[in-house]
């Protein structure tokens, strides 16, 4: 089978969706959700796999802003709309795209790729390690309390639609993204996606509200959430609340906005799906055990540009390492590297020097952001110790403060 690879062109979108949903197997987004992927996505950035007479293949890469340790702001490319038709699958078709996207990435300069994955297993194989894991739970709001420090009698929340509390939850979020590895600054046109509420993915909950939470007229914290009514059991109503997303800048404030999501009437669990896995909320709850926390993968990193992609992080403690890095899919980072870094800045360049670790570069992407320690990967026999002492160096320096978190799909 010959694969013919060219980047999309404008007139093809209609038959790339198409193609996209039929792989997945879904019936498709709202048409307000279609229009907003179709203004995110850069044309020029998405591949086209065309076999047979027609589209089998789909890839395609969003321009993002993500937070590294330290707190810079790396320039990233989103991976998505990656698929291959049923009738192409295990001939290569994915293979060639996701080589030609990460050679078309670096000739572009850009140093990192990311994704989420829809199989985990897949991608291992071009480069991509998990770098990040999202906590899940539902709270028994008739059981479960929530703890909260001085003066969050004080903060006032205020009931607002989504849209009215756009510009205020946008600040807020912009404030926080830099405190977090993994978090993506909003984009022109990304903050429309916590606004879409299309009727027919509610899921038999309402409509998305938003609260404010106010300390002297100033907006320190939003949650926006949705309410399902339920029945009752033995007399007591059993309805439920969906947290989409929370943000604060201070812990009272935190702690305020659990509170209120937790008292919230007529209601007998909260849910939600994607929140940090070292997210203090566990530090609140008056009965942990009670609450179903869980946790699941994230965000994949694959480091298409080595150097600058390590240069670009800051580091928790020196180091001063010789890495020996493996890399089929990107050969141009393949060898050995030295990596000299402290607080104040990281150089890594080429060497001919004795390695003290040798990975793949799969595995650099996993602890990339600094929440998957490169000590625990050793222990995994993915991390290979050369030199003694050079295992704890490096894990110590690459570790984050706070754990790494991606706060909403794409």
């Amino acid at each position: 089978m010959t694969i013919d690879l060219r980047a999309l062109a404008a007139e093809d979108w209609e038959e790339f969706c198409l193609r996209l949903v039929r792989a997945f197997g879904g019936p498709g987004g709202a048409p307000e959700e279609t229009a907003m992927w179709r203004g995110l996505l850069p044309v020029e950035r998405a591949i086209v796999a065309r076999a047979d007479g027609g589209i089998v293949g789909t890839a395609g890469a969003f321009d993002f802003r993500m937070s590294l340790p330290g707190g810079a702001l790396l320039d990233t490319a989103g991976v998505t709309m990656v698929s291959v038709q049923p009738t192409h699958r295990r001939r290569g078709v994915l293979s060639a795209m996701m080589r030609r996207q990460l050679g078309d990435l670096h000739e572009r300069g850009t140093a990192v790729a990311v994704l989420t994955a829809s199989e985990p297993s897949i991608y291992g194989r071009f480069g991509y390690g998990a770098a990040t894991r999202q906590m899940h739970g539902g709270i028994d709001t008739t059981r479960v309390t929530v703890a909260v420090p001085p003066g969050a009698d004080a903060v006032r929340m205020r009931l607002v639609t989504p849209a009215e509390g756009a510009a205020a939850c946008e600040a807020v979020y912009a404030r926080v993204v830099p405190t977090r590895p993994g978090m993506l600054a909003r984009q022109p046109g990304w903050e429309q996606l916590p606004l879409l509420d299309p009727p027919g993915n509610r899921g038999g909950y309402g409509e998305r509200l938003c609260v404010l939470a106010e300390t002297d007229g100033e907006v320190r914290g939003y949650a926006r959430y949705a309410v399902r009514a339920g029945g009752t059991t033995f007399g007591v109503p059993d309805g439920s609340v969906k947290l989409h997303d929370v943000e604060a800048l201070d812990p009272v404030t935190y702690a305020a906005l659990w509170r209120y999501l937790t008292d919230t009437d007529l209601v007998a669990r909260l849910t939600f799906h994607n929140r940090p896995v070292d997210d203090p909320v566990q530090q609140i709850v008056s009965d942990i055990r009670r609450c179903g926390f869980g946790w699941r993968d994230g965000l994949y990193v694959r480091l298409v540009d080595l150097p600058a992609a390590l240069e670009a992080r800051g580091y928790a403690a020196p180091a001063d390492v010789v890495l020996d890095v493996q890399d089929a899919v990107c050969p141009w980072n393949a060898g050995r590297w030295r990596l000299s870094a402290d607080v104040k800045g990281a150089a890594c360049e080429r060497t001919t020097d004795p390695a003290d670790l040798a990975l793949d570069a799969k595995e650099l992407g996993t602890a990339y952001l600094g929440g998957h320690g490169l000590r625990a990967l050793a222990g995994a026999g993915l991390v290979t110790e050369l030199r003694q002492g050079a295992l704890a160096e490096a894990s110590a320096a690459f570790r984050s403060d706070l754990e790494p978190w991606l706060p909403h799909f794409f």
